[in-house]
């Protein structure tokens, strides 16, 4: 079956976070949502589940489980146990309960940065001093963990946050990487704890490596946290899981739950199983779409948005754009304001990413077209403006 993902749904006035958020002339290409329909096969779960007239709470069954370790062996060749997995209403509260459970009092997070405002926030919550650890472009665009820095670091630290693949810089780590990184962790007796939502979505035939698949020794010491909430476009029904292989930081990962954390959503539990088990082949067309989204909008900023860079993505559906050639104070609010165009701003990353915003481009083609238009047209107007006050 052939899926359309072209069509833009109207989402204004259904209650959606990412178009309530601004005015109804404001382009939203902000926060992790995409705007494709989900895949038939999910709707047809969901469908099948509101037959029944009860909704009360809910309990993972096998069937959940088996399908999730049959997926994590055929995507990653990743061999776990049912047992392993907890389930969650999202990766944020893992991650949290991960930090309170398992991280000794006074104890440093070391977080690479820029990353995803609610893992650079976390250990603040818990009182945990966080260690950044910048993460530098080489000559050729690449981002690389620097291992001497990580090693210093996680002297002083009880556990490493992990955005793999990364966002917002659409970063995939490959294996030797993996391995330093896995290996500093074991070396300094540090708990890693890797959020892994954007698995699913990696581009030009990469394929993702989770990083407690590297050894046993890893394994015994890592909380992965995952969910079919980004690549499906689920993110609404509040479903995730946690893979510990460790039985007793399992227990105690578990025991940090302290009335905050509660079950996950039924709905959710039946979607998961749907795209896990059924949406392969959305997925892989929706990869497609996006690699053409991707490439689309790096052509736009190299031919018609003078003074961005942006390094090409190779996971996730988010840009991360450089704007330090436009001389701008505020680059989100100077695009919020003068293009209607509503983009996650840089400082949200990181203390020193002001000059940066990051942009969804998981949208049908013509929504991405206008939100590119959109910004060239600030851009030139601003120039002109500039040109007319000398």
């Amino acid at each position: 079956m052939t899926i359309n993902f072209n069509t833009a749904i109207e989402r204004r006035a259904t209650g959606s976070k990412k178009w309530s958020q601004y005015a109804d002339d404001v382009l939203p290409m902000w926060v992790a949502d995409m705007d494709f329909p989900v895949a038939p096969a999910i709707l047809a779960a969901l469908q099948a589940r509101l037959e029944h007239p009860l909704l009360g709470y809910a309990v993972v069954q096998d069937s959940l489980r088996e399908t999730l370790v049959k997926h994590l062996w055929s995507a990653y060749a990743w061999r776990i146990q049912s047992e392993d997995l907890v389930f969650l209403p999202g990766v944020e509260p893992g991650v949290n309960m991960a930090l309170h459970a398992l991280v000794p009092s006074g104890a440093g997070v070391a977080v690479q940065t820029p990353n995803y405002s609610p893992l650079l926030q976390a250990p603040s919550h818990w009182r945990l001093p966080r260690i950044d650890l910048p993460l530098r472009a080489d000559a050729h665009g690449e981002y690389h963990t620097d291992i001497a820095a990580l090693d210093e670091a996680l002297k002083h630290a009880g556990a490493l946050l992990l955005s793999n693949p990364h966002n917002p810089l659409g970063k995939v780590f490959h294996d030797e990487e993996l391995q330093l990184i896995a290996d500093a962790c074991v070396r300094h007796d540090v708990l890693l704890i890797s959020d892994e939502i954007h698995a699913d979505i990696l581009f030009d035939g990469r394929r993702h490596i989770p990083i407690a698949s590297i050894s046993p020794q890893i394994a015994s010491r890592s909380v992965t946290l995952m969910s079919a909430s980004k690549a499906w476009n689920i993110a609404g029904l509040k479903t995730a899981f946690a893979v510990i292989q460790n039985p007793e930081l399992r227990q105690r990962f578990n025991a940090g739950r302290l009335g905050m954390v509660d079950s996950v959503n039924a709905l959710g539990l039946d979607a998961t199983q749907a795209a896990y088990s059924e949406g392969a082949d959305w997925l892989r067309q929706m990869l497609a779409y996006l690699q053409g989204n991707r490439d689309y909008l790096a052509e736009a900023v190299r031919a018609r948005l003078p003074g961005i860079k942006m390094h090409v993505p190779q996971s996730t559906y988010l840009a991360w754009l450089d704007c330090s050639g436009l001389g701008l104070d505020n680059p989100q609010q100077f695009f919020l304001e003068n293009a209607k165009v509503a983009l996650s701003a840089g400082h949200e990353f990181g203390e020193d990413c002001g000059q940066f915003v990051r942009l969804n481009f998981g949208c049908p083609r013509d929504m991405l077209e206008e939100g590119l238009s959109r910004l060239e047209r600030s851009l030139a107007d601003e120039a002109a403006r500039l040109r007319h006050a000398d």
